[in-house]
């Protein structure tokens, strides 16, 4: 029998595409066209929006999830390939799964340019994933599950292809609660970011959205409360910047 925690969102529930509230249908279609238009200039647009501490978050991301040599890891969301070459690179056998195509192109043309193979890549919906229960030891996703459709079913996704004692990592932005900060945040995000993706990548829109979906993403609480719910116990949250990014962690027992 498949493994599942919790029953997942009925198929009509509306769902948020950044402050809009559309069908689950039109936000796959639309999320899909954002990351499709962006493919090309996700990584100089993650420095310029970040000014560079990205790569630090990432640095620290992969420290907790501590890959081992031998062990199998489902890297969600994982694009161009930053965690999953991280992780490779100590010797973690690294799946890299995203619902686009578009986004793997661009990490499979990135991973021969560095010379780095042994990577599966896979187009996967995290939704409804292909794998078996119980294939891998670690499941890590990065900036990307407040861009899923439906948060609950990809939780209960990872929940079931984790075998027993298998951990489950998600790096994600969240709200920092910072004095002064937080409105300095707001200012950058919503004003400048926009400007840099029209300047930098020719596409606002699309940097639009990826901001307003960070103001719709759960609280800290409320998403360890998701991950707890799928059944993962042992919940971590650790937030970074005052909680403008933070680490989610969870086992599988």
């Amino acid at each position: 029998m498949s493994e599942q925690a919790q029953p997942p969102a009925a198929d009509t529930d509306p769902v948020s595409f950044g402050y809009e509230e559309v069908t689950p249908e039109e936000k796959t279609r639309r999320v899909g066209a954002v990351f499709s238009n962006v493919a090309r200039k996700y990584d100089i647009m993650n420095d310029a929006m970040s000014v560079g501490m990205h790569r630090l978050w990432k640095d620290r991301f992969v420290r907790r999830v501590k890959p081992r040599p031998g062990e199998q890891i489902l890297d969600m969301a994982g694009g161009t390939g930053d965690i999953a070459f991280r992780m490779a690179a100590l010797g973690a056998s690294v799946t890299v799964s995203d619902i686009n195509q578009d986004m793997l192109d661009v990490g499979i043309e990135r991973a021969l340019q560095r010379g780095i193979d042994g990577l599966v890549w896979s187009c996967q919906n995290a939704e409804s994933l292909s794998f078996g229960d119980r294939f891998f030891d670690g499941y890590t996703i990065a900036f990307g599950i407040r861009n899923v459709t439906r948060i609950d079913r990809a939780l209960a996704e990872a929940y079931r292809v984790l075998k027993h004692g298998g951990r489950f990592y998600c790096l994600e932005f969240s709200t920092t609660e910072w004095p002064g900060f937080k409105e300095l945040y707001d200012v950058y995000s919503h004003r400048l970011v926009p400007r840099l993706g029209q300047a930098i990548a020719g596409d606002a829109d699309s940097y639009r959205y990826l901001i307003e979906s960070i103001r719709r993403f759960p609280t800290m609480p409320a998403f360890e409360a998701m991950i707890r719910e799928a059944g993962f116990v042992r919940t971590r949250v650790e937030p970074i910047l005052g909680g403008a990014v933070a680490i989610h962690s969870g086992w599988k027992v």
